[in-house]
């Protein structure tokens, strides 16, 4: 599907497109169509890219892909916005490493809504539990939450799950001084679910295949 398809049904919400895989040139070919924000699961891979690419101007990195704690310190700064902060430790990790190089970085807040062991991000109860300190934690800002339900064959089976998030969002506004952590960004939805995601209040839909076509196989 062209992009420009794909952009008139997003209205209002961000299109990021997942180049985890996809070589450089593809992200310089779709940038070249008038993408700007691109998402990346694997921080080295990550990296590569954003050096091969600095060159361009406006272009905006986002990490999505599960994030060890060891490497908070090769990741701050170096996205705009971190989708997949999975837990209060990886906060703290992130934290004192934003303060050791006197600088914010922009988070979300994963959230495992049905609980597979396979994926990452906290449970409900957890982060209800650990917002008070998670939102004390300095030079992080907080923009929303991120969530990846279970794989269905249609969106609509995972509809209670977007919903879910967005009702779990305004619960955690409604404790949260948003001139700090201005909680604004709901991040779900893929290329078979985005629409539904969309109906439930996405601000941030995050498409590889329908953009790229199929990605390689891992290196």
């Amino acid at each position: 599907m062209a992009l420009k398809k794909v952009l008139a049904e997003l209205g209002s919400c961000k299109l990021l497109a997942v180049s985890k895989l996809q070589p450089a040139h593809k992200v310089h070919s779709l940038y070249e169509d008038g993408q700007r924000s691109f998402g990346e699961n694997y921080v080295q891979e990550a990296i590569e890219k954003i050096e091969q690419l600095n060159s361009l101007p406006d272009i905006e990195w986002h990490l999505i892909g599960h994030l060890q704690k060891n490497k908070a310190k090769q990741v701050v700064g170096k996205f705009h916005l971190i989708h997949s902060v999975e837990s209060l430790a990886l906060a703290q990790a992130l934290s004192r490493q934003c303060e050791a190089k006197k600088i914010e970085q922009n988070i979300l807040i994963q959230v495992n809504l049905a609980q597979e062991e396979t994926k990452s991000g906290f449970d409900k109860e957890t982060v209800v539990k650990q917002w008070a300190e998670l939102t004390q934690l300095p030079h992080l800002k907080i923009y929303g939450l991120m969530t990846m339900p279970p794989l269905t064959e249609t969106g609509e089976e995972v509809r209670p799950y977007f919903r879910e998030l967005r009702e779990l969002r305004e619960e955690l506004k409604k404790q949260t001084n948003t001139q700090v952590h201005p909680m604004t960004e709901l991040s779900m939805g893929t290329s078979h679910d985005y629409l539904v995601a969309i109906q439930e209040g996405a601000t941030i839909v995050r498409l590889g295949t329908i953009l790229f076509g199929e990605r390689p196989a891992k290196r």
